[in-house]
Order: C-alpha cells, then sequence, then structure tokens
C-alpha cells in the first residue's frame, strides 16, 4: 500500500524505496506511478531514495482537487520533497515535466536538478505542416482531440497504441490496467483538465531555473511533429548552459516504460552530478 501525503482536503499517494539521495519521479496524464515499474526499482539499486508519486486526480491520489495545472502539480511535487526532507532530484514525464520546471524555478533550495521525459513545458503552436507531413503526430493529434470533447477510454487507447510504437513485454496487463482506473468515476475528467490546461504556466519560468535540466526524447514520440526539435526550444529558454538533451531512437511519449534501460543510461550520469549534493 501507498502512503499518502495529506494537502489541504486531498491526499497524494506515493510509495518509497531505496537509500540515499532523494529522487522524486511523477508521471504524466491518465497513468500512475506505475509507469516507473521497471525505473524506479533500477534506480533503487543504483544507489537513490526514490519517491514514485501518483499525481494529483491519478492512480490512488484523491480526486476533486480545485486545479489539475502544472503549477498546481509542482506544488505537490514540492510538498512532497519538504515532507520527505529533500533536496532531490525530480523526473517528470509530460505534464509532470512542465510541472518539474515550476517546482525547481520557485522552491530552487529543494530542487537540484530536473530531467524531463517527453515534456510539455512550452505552449505548443499549431503545427499544421507537421499534422500534414508527419503521420505519428497527426494520428496522436486526433485522438487526443477526441479525448477531449468526448471523455472517451477508447481513445485514450488508440492515443496510447500510437505512443507506444514498440511495446513492453507487459503491455496487455498495462492496458488493462490502464483502462481499468480511467472508467472509475472521476479519473477521465481529471485527465480531460489535465489536457486542456496550458504549459504556459511551466514554460514562462523556464528562465527563472536554476538547477541542471535534461530533456529525453522520443524520436517516435507522436505528440510532436519533431521532437528534438521540441527538446531544444526548452533548452534555449532556460539560461545559458543549464540544459541538455537527449533522443532516444525508437521510443514515443513514454520512454521509461518503453525504452527503460536507454533512460538509466543517460539518467545515471546527470544523478551523479546533481543528486550527490542533496
Amino acid at each position: 500500500m501507498p502512503e499518502n501525503l495529506r494537502i489541504g482536503k486531498n491526499t497524494i499517494a506515493y510509495d518509497v524505496t531505496g537509500e540515499g539521495p532523494l529522487v522524486v519521479l511523477a508521471h504524466g496524464i491518465g497513468d500512475s506511478r506505475h509507469s516507473y515499474r521497471f525505473l524506479a526499482p533500477a534506480l533503487a539499486a543504483a544507489g537513490y531514495r526514490v519517491a514514485n508519486v501518483d499525481i494529483r486526480g491519478c492512480g490512488d491520489s484523491s480526486l476533486g482537487w480545485d486545479g489539475y495545472s502544472r503549477t498546481d502539480i509542482a506544488g505537490d511535487l514540492v510538498a512532497v520533497v519538504r515532507h520527505l526532507g529533500g533536496p532531490a532530484v525530480i523526473i517528470g514525464q509530460s505534464i509532470s515535466g512542465g510541472a518539474a520546471t515550476i517546482a525547481a524555478a520557485t522552491a530552487p533550495d529543494l530542487i537540484n536538478g530536473v530531467i524531463e521525459l517527453a515534456p510539455f513545458t512550452r505552449a505548443q503552436p499549431m503545427g499544421l505542416g507537421g499534422l500534414m507531413r508527419v503521420k505519428r503526430f497527426r494520428t496522436g493529434y486526433t485522438q487526443m482531440a477526441m479525448v477531449i470533447m468526448r471523455g472517451r477510454v477508447a481513445n485514450w487507447m488508440k492515443y496510447l497504441d500510437v505512443a507506444y510504437p514498440v511495446k513492453p513485454a507487459d503491455w496487455d496487463g498495462e492496458l488493462a490496467r490502464i483502462q481499468a482506473k480511467l472508467t472509475e468515476p472521476g479519473r477521465m475528467e481529471a485527465l480531460q483538465a489535465m489536457c486542456k490546461s496550458k504549459p504556459s504556466d511551466a514554460g514562462a519560468q523556464l528562465a527563472n531555473v536554476t538547477c541542471p535540466v535534461l530533456i529525453v526524447e522520443g524520436s517516435l514520440d507522436p505528440d510532436w511533429a519533431e521532437p528534438r526539435a521540441e527538446g531544444e526550444k526548452i533548452v534555449a529558454d532556460l539560461p545559458a548552459g543549464l540544459g541538455e538533451v537527449v533522443v532516444i531512437d525508437g521510443a514515443g511519449h513514454y520512454p521509461h516504460a518503453q525504452t527503460p534501460d536507454q533512460v538509466l543510461a543517460v539518467a545515471l550520469p546527470f544523478l551523479a552530478k546533481t543528486a550527490a549534493s542533496a
């Protein structure tokens, strides 16, 4: 069973494994801490205390929050770090990549570094050229739009199919788990609220980040026509010298679940430099 941190009238669920400098894991929309099922034990085995979080409205965390923006999620992550006696490095995927940016900018005493996996950290211009040119981007965009409009789990499953160009060995069980969770009352509404939230709050904080940032993109991520270019734009908006981009060939929007060994290979050197001072 997870531990729970009370924030106002709500709760954030998380579990902690390992000993050493603190690393906090935060997943993307419509998912849970289970998405780090491969990465979390590997980080713990490498000598880190790993706090794996269900972000608000997801997994075992409560529903009924007042908001689901990146700023809201960042506040929760900072609260977890403070509760566990940080500082910490945050590894955040998708919406939580943007949230990790805000956490680093607003709580620099608690956040020593950030790894952003396939992050939504900048306002996204309408890429009509990319939609016409890149099939995976067009497919992902269409299914995501349907999720926002209709709130159907079936459309989210179709999005995940393109977001995982190569499936993990436990894919059937993982899909069943995600589908079961999203059919719980209120879970799809939380997902939709996150989909509708704008990443401009995270983009506005990039210039205020003071710790190192590693951006990890998948070359086949359907959320961007050009994933590397998106990562490079994030780095360009950070203070000079803080950011670095790594692109994992063949990975989609979930590199930590699809290519965990490759994510670990780039995360460990970064953690050795940033978490060591924690």
